[in-house]
């Protein structure tokens, strides 16, 4: 296999043919379409569908609904999926805890208990405070003052003490609470029905992540769906699936799930044009010099603060864009390629371009190319 096998592959595989018509089937969502204030789950699900799409097409679907999940950052799943997502959230061991929560032992070893224990304190806490719909500045108030003071520090700029951002994020879900989609600033209630807490590890829900991770980005190799995980390689190995096929691709052994090979040996040809958000599912594989070789580039795509979208195009991403709102009605947009590309991709791109005005709710756009 070789490198443009692989993408075609994962441009079918993310939906990106727009040949699925119902949002909550498409398979990004059995593993989470990662949200901003930038509307990028919008516009992921966008550059997916044929129908026009609004906010609406997310905020109003009850078979959806926006968590802190993987990595602690805002997803949406399927309502259905979410208690298994869950479940999959679960550290594994100590080690696992740790790597999720970006922890050093000696902040475990400060906190006076081990890194499972600050998570499901974290929690339990956040469970006893979040008992209505509250701003996530509410909640963090609340929730600091059931917590001991080793899992809060001082932010300047609210010169107030609050629990740690990233654990307050992870401690969510296992606490049964949930983000309000669409609601500014970001806004949590409890999960409707939510169960017990639950603390021992689910080998069984965290291996089905391994599977999709590696349906939807695959194949790939278990250094990859840890860093999806924000985990260890050594925390995934005993529950690393043995039904995979392994594959060669351009030397390197990956791996995908075996009843999806026939359809990496024989993908659609990706004669598409898109234009994908920031944190769209395409853009959230592990293996960047995969997705694109050049490292100059990456650094152009994958930045530190404020990521462009790209130009999804001849199979591969073919530049970044950017779009700056001009007044309340247009949307100017700024379209810069890594080579040149034909007039006929170009009218494409600037179609796209039109769509994504319009899913924002802009009447009119203008497109510059550089």
């Amino acid at each position: 296999m070789d490198r443009e096998q692989v993408l075609a592959y994962r441009i079918a595989a993310q939906g990106l043919h727009r040949d699925e018509p119902d949002a909550a089937k498409l398979t990004v969502f059995d593993l989470g379409v990662q949200d901003s204030p930038r509307d990028t789950a919008l516009l992921a699900l966008a550059a997916r569908q044929d129908a026009d799409v609004t906010e609406q097409s997310l905020v109003d679907d009850p078979r959806l609904v926006l968590a802190w999940t993987h990595r602690g950052a805002p997803h949406f799943h399927r309502t259905e999926d979410l208690p298994g997502v869950i479940a999959a959230l679960i550290p594994l061991d100590e080690s696992d805890a740790m790597a999720r929560m970006a922890w050093q032992r000696k902040q475990v070893e400060a906190a006076g208990m081990t890194a499972s224990d600050i998570l499901f304190t974290a929690a339990r806490a956040m469970r006893k405070a979040v008992g209505k719909t509250m701003t996530k500045g509410t909640a963090s108030t609340a929730v600091t003052k059931l917590v001991p003071e080793s899992f809060s520090y001082w932010c300047r700029g609210c010169q107030a003490t609050h629990i740690l951002e990233q654990l307050m994020r992870l401690a969510a879900p296992h606490g049964g609470i949930r983000l309000v989609a669409g609601a500014s600033p970001a806004t949590l209630t409890p999960l409707e029905g939510r169960a017990a807490i639950r603390t021992k590890p689910d080998p069984v829900a965290a291996a089905r992540v391994i599977t999709q991770y590696l349906r939807v980005h695959g194949p790939a190799t278990m250094a990859d769906v840890a860093g999806f995980v924000n985990t260890t390689g050594a925390a995934l190995k005993p529950i690393w699936p043995d039904d995979l096929a392994e594959v060669d691709v351009d030397g390197k052994r990956v791996h995908l799930p075996a009843e999806h090979l026939a359809e990496l040996e024989n993908p659609p040809e990706p004669d598409l044009v898109r234009l994908l958000p920031p944190l769209d599912p395409f853009l959230q594989s592990r293996d960047r010099a995969l997705l694109l070789p050049d490292k100059a580039r990456q650094k152009e795509v994958w930045k530190i603060l404020g990521n462009p979208g790209v130009v999804l195009a001849e199979g591969g991403i073919a530049g970044t864009w950017r779009a700056k709102a001009s007044g309340r009605k247009r949307l100017d947009f700024t379209l810069t390629t890594f080579t040149p590309l034909p007039p006929a991709t170009r009218n494409a791109a600037e179609s796209e371009a039109e769509r994504v005005a319009t899913t924002r709710g802009f009447p009119d756009l203008r497109v510059s190319w550089i």
